[in-house]
């Protein structure tokens, strides 16, 4: 059985990761984890909703037998529980210091709840884990955003999942449920570099891009072990 276990739902990329996920044959079940359940339906979708910080103290197999009336999903948690199943997590989980209030805030959301969440997949027996990141994360930026980025990188690195998936995409293009000026701007500003394909590893990438790279990258069996996906090589994955 392979399963499919995904945060960060609700966001530009989650929703795109989300309906890949739900129209690919390969995953029997997609389980979304967050805050809120959101207003969608679908044969192989559950939804889990609670607070990410305590994800580990969740009962997980009440949580999802209770959205089941004839015990559908039994065999689910079965397979959960003696470890026979196949687990990929994906997270898009993130937000920006603005929406946060803080850098404390923005901190605990782009990096501890998001390590809290993959520590949680771990201890499920998930050995695949796809992590949206951005270009220029690094751990030792002196611009606060690309420095959580890369702790977070980090210490995904040390959970130890046997295939590690970053994703690095540029400016990213989608349609965005809150305005953003600065993004609408550079978007604006750079839209000529999709449009004549220059530069690819700096030029804006579409949400559905990056959604359709990880689903792809997780179901090539020969992708094995830590990789660091560009935005350039997104874009040339979601072409083919």
């Amino acid at each position: 059985m392979k399963i499919a276990v995904l945060s960060g739902t609700s966001g530009l990329i989650g929703m795109q990761l989300l309906d890949q996920l739900l129209k690919s044959t390969s995953y029997d079940f997609v389980i979304s984890v967050g805050r809120r359940k959101l207003a969608l339906k679908h044969s192989k979708l559950i939804q889990l909703e609670g607070e990410l910080a305590k994800i580990q103290e969740w009962n997980w197999a009440e949580l999802i037998n209770g959205q089941a009336l004839g015990g559908e999903y039994q065999e689910l948690v079965l397979s959960l529980e003696w470890g026979k199943a196949e687990i990929s997590g994906f997270s898009s989980l993130g937000t920006t210091i603005k929406k946060a209030g803080s850098k404390e805030r923005f901190f605990e959301i782009d990096h501890d709840l998001v390590i809290a969440f993959a520590s949680w997949l771990r201890s499920l027996g998930a050995n695949s884990f796809h992590y949206v990141s951005a270009m220029g994360a690094d751990a030792n930026s002196s611009i606060f955003y690309n420095q959580v980025k890369g702790k977070t990188e980090q210490d995904l690195e040390s959970l130890g999942f046997e295939r590690l998936k970053i994703y690095q995409p540029s400016l990213l293009l989608g349609n965005r449920h809150e305005f953003r000026f600065g993004e609408q701007v550079a978007s604006i500003l750079m839209r000529p570099l999709v449009w004549f394909k220059l530069f690819k590893n700096f030029r804006p990438i579409y949400d559905y891009q990056v959604a359709k790279s990880m689903v792809k990258i997780d179901l090539d069996g020969e992708r094995a072990g830590f990789e660091r996906i560009s935005s350039g090589q997104m874009q040339d994955l979601s072409a083919k």
